[in-house]
């Protein structure tokens, strides 16, 4: 996928996918920030000693909207830019499922698909992905989501005929 695309070359990608992201490594410090940022400070998150006497997962895992939220870092990462854009707009999401927990010091990655891609106004088009956040040597995802996001730019650059 080339790193840089025009508007009218998106609707052409439906149904590929268009975006694999750099593997990140969910390591504790991340898990750390992240709790005291959103004030979850549940143990199987903190508490790696606990995490391992006390839960299933032998240690401490990240939080599922951790995981959710690193799509940005993905999207960034992997995505081709569009040359035409001015604003990206997080529009949010019709369905997230939180597949399987993400243990602390393990590596994961985003796929995402475009699914729709459609003109909305004279300077939007909105775009929805479904998304997969693989963890590594793990073969169920941490999470599968349909994000629906808003491309914004100037109306003078809308391509003919759509």
């Amino acid at each position: 996928m080339p790193r840089e695309i025009s508007l009218s070359d998106v609707a052409g990608l439906v149904g590929q996918e268009i975006g694999l992201s750099d593997w990140i490594t969910v390591d504790q410090s991340m898990i750390d920030a992240f709790a005291g940022a959103t004030n979850d400070h549940q143990f199987i998150h903190v508490d790696p000693a606990r995490a391992a006497a006390e839960s299933p997962f032998g240690g401490t895992i990240a939080h599922g909207f951790l995981t959710l939220s690193l799509l940005s870092t993905m999207n960034y990462n992997c995505l081709p830019v569009i040359r035409e854009q001015t604003m990206g707009i997080n529009y949010g999401f019709d369905r997230i499922r939180f597949m399987s927990p993400v243990k602390c010091g393990k590596r994961i990655r985003g796929h995402f698909v475009l699914t729709e891609a459609r003109f909305r106004g004279a300077g939007m088009m909105m775009t929805t992905y479904d998304i997969s956040i693989e963890i590594e040597n793990e073969r169920k995802p941490a999470l599968t989501a349909t994000w629906i996001t808003i491309v914004q730019f100037d109306p003078k650059d809308r391509p003919e005929g759509v």
